[in-house]
């Protein structure tokens, strides 16, 4: 039995209303998280001070700028986008690459082992780049369907970040939040047990059921794109453009015409605003099919395509070009920015012809291409020579979706690795904290140049950055209120004279609800110092209750937008919300039921 406590005090109430504000915010798709963030941040330092409580401090709700788990989190950000850019695991890709040639069923469940594994010591956004190129490479190889293994696999290394304290961010906090209030802190594997019995379940559904839900769609770059053509349109007697400016022939051909170069006898010219057209000039353009005969049309010229003019018998042809996708990879140099601030044409000669974002265009026709700003995990439809794509693949830099295994690899991706082994090591051991073993490692990824300062700066998201900070403020206030005691009460209450196991089992579920709606980091270290609440009033070990919210905020299988990877994998996979919905749900609930028995098994 148990007492429930008295109504919540006015803070704690008007902490509790701006929590379900937060949670609102982080769903705005067009509200920035960095902004949101920081106003909570404001609205309760402003709040507190206005308004004073007991002894809380209104700079408290800074701490979380310089808290141990922001800065591990950050850290091994750093960390990833170091193995990212050197290809460390290129040998990893390799051996899977060869493998899948030979016994492809076998093959899919080493893929899932082998990513699970990785994203237990390092972030799941890189293992997610390295094999994204390898299973898209051998299925348009083999003819057969990539949506029936891309998401499967992104999905195995979600389950695989569950099994250490480093691997996800939210393991991190939820662990850095246990240790504030209270408890005994967590060894980087002492919840692998329960992680690896849920996590070989979670890969047997992802190996032999999964594949079978997923509709039969393959990945293919065919005529039907968009190509871009050179062409040339020659100016005669009887255009209306003779006589006229370049600025003029564009505005009568609707504002948008690239013009390369202008020819005239046996010079060129540059195709300067303020040029004169004459008759017999050729005008060189780059477009598509039917934009450029809509040129033709509008300016009375002929359009040849070398020496021939455009007809049936003699169509448009792009010559050793090639059409590629491109993922922007969080950190890259088109991370946050856009086109034309990155020179992306100047430096890789390759035209941009479509956007997508989780499948949908996000090139509007009243915006210039080059002026959308990228985010990850938006795909890029590019166009250019062969030659030009491999020097844009081998820069370690960008996840290119072609026909090729090939993966780049440095001459420092070995003392990447070695880093990254000996922050691993001395964290596990207990040598050092993460954070200071994390931390020190980056500071080795710069000073070696496996990574250069501007990548390290661009691979933490300002956006996890900001939600975290507010996150731990939001905590703290819930705590300090007694906010937390009224919710766990209210909690106990609707569970009353349940057992543990099924107590423990239903906030398991909620976070599993909160996380695929909400930032998981924020669900998490919201529920931290619910569930140790929670465990002190039921008299019963704080541990289950606190891994409980642990594995609960990683269940980020429902939605695409629950998970950075799920928006990279949707895109390159071209999925569905529904088939999100359809794969991860049971996924979802699969792992619920086997988590709550296992951990109800070893402390119940």
């Amino acid at each position: 039995m148990f007492e429930l406590v008295a109504a919540p005090n006015a803070h704690a109430i008007a902490t509790m209303l701006l929590t379900v504000l937060a949670l609102w915010l982080f769903t705005r798709d067009r509200i920035p998280l960095e902004l949101s963030s920081l106003g909570l941040i404001a609205l309760l330092a402003t709040g507190f001070s206005l308004f004073p409580f007991a002894d809380i401090k209104p700079t408290n709700f800074f701490r979380g700028f310089a808290h141990e788990a922001l800065i591990a989190v950050c850290a091994l950000m750093v960390l990833g986008q170091g193995i990212v850019r050197t290809g460390a695991l290129e040998p990893v890709g390799r051996f899977l690459g060869r493998i899948w040639g030979r016994a492809p069923f076998i093959s899919f469940l080493a893929t899932l082992l082998v990513g699970a594994v990785l994203s237990a010591f390092v972030n799941n956004t890189p293992i997610v780049v390295l094999l994204l190129p390898i299973l898209i490479s051998v299925c348009l190889r083999t003819s057969t369907s990539a949506a029936s293994v891309l998401m499967p696999m992104g999905f195995a290394t979600l389950v695989g970040g569950m099994a250490t304290t480093i691997g996800t961010s939210t393991n991190l906090l939820v662990v850095s939040v246990a240790q504030d209030l209270g408890l005994e802190r967590f060894g980087m594997f002492d919840f692998a047990l329960p992680a690896s019995i849920a996590g070989g379940v979670a890969i047997l559904y992802l190996w032999l059921i999964a594949p079978r839900l997923l509709p039969p769609r393959s990945i293919e770059l065919d005529n039907a794109s968009p190509r871009l053509f050179d062409a040339r349109l020659h100016i005669d007697e009887g255009s209306p453009c003779v006589d006229k400016t370049l600025a003029d022939a564009k505005t009568a051909a609707g504002g948008d015409m690239n013009v390369v170069r202008i020819r005239r006898g046996e010079t060129f010219i540059m195709p300067l605003p303020d040029a004169t057209l004459r008759a017999g000039d050729s005008l060189r353009v780059r477009d598509t099919p039917q934009r450029l005969k809509a040129f033709e049309q509008a300016l009375g010229a002929r359009l040849y395509s070398d020496d021939h003019l455009v007809d049936e018998e003699h169509p448009l042809s792009a010559e050793n070009q090639m059409l590629a996708e491109i993922a922007v990879v969080q950190g890259s140099s088109l991370d946050r920015t856009n086109l034309r601030f990155a020179r992306f044409l100047d430096r890789y000669q390759l035209a941009v012809l479509a956007l997508h974002r989780a499948g949908k265009d996000i090139w509007r026709a009243s915006e210039n291409i080059q002026e959308v700003i990228l985010q990850p995990a938006d795909i890029l439809l590019v166009q250019g020579s062969r030659e030009q794509l491999s020097v844009l693949k081998s820069s370690t830099e960008f996840l290119v979706i072609d026909a090729t295994v090939e993966l780049p690899k440095t001459e420092k991706a070995g003392l990447a690795l070695a880093i990254l082994a000996a922050v691993v090591v001395f964290a596990a051991t207990g040598i050092m904290p993460i954070a200071v073993s994390a931390t020190a490692g980056a500071t080795l990824m710069l000073l070696t140049r496996c990574l250069n300062l501007g990548a390290a700066i661009r691979a933490i998201p300002p956006s996890v950055y900001f939600v975290v900070v507010a996150s731990l403020a939001l905590g703290y206030g819930l705590v300090a209120t007694g906010a937390t005691d009224f919710i766990t009460a209210v909690f106990l209450s609707a569970t009353f004279g349940a057992s543990p196991t099924v107590v423990l089992s239903a906030l398991m579920l909620l976070l599993a609800v909160l996380t695929n709606v909400v930032s998981n980091n924020a669900a998490a270290v919201i529920g931290t110092p619910i569930a140790i609440s929670i465990a002190q009033q039921l008299a019963l070990p704080a541990e289950p209750f606190v891994l409980a919210v642990l594995f609960g905020a990683n269940m980020s299988y429902v939605t695409p937008m629950a998970y950075k990877t799920n928006l990279l994998v949707m895109s390159a996979g071209n999925y569905t919300f529904g088939e999100f919905v359809k794969v991860g749900a049971p996924l979802s609930i699969l792992m619920w039921l086997t988590l709550t028995w296992v951990l109800s098994s070893m402390y119940f």
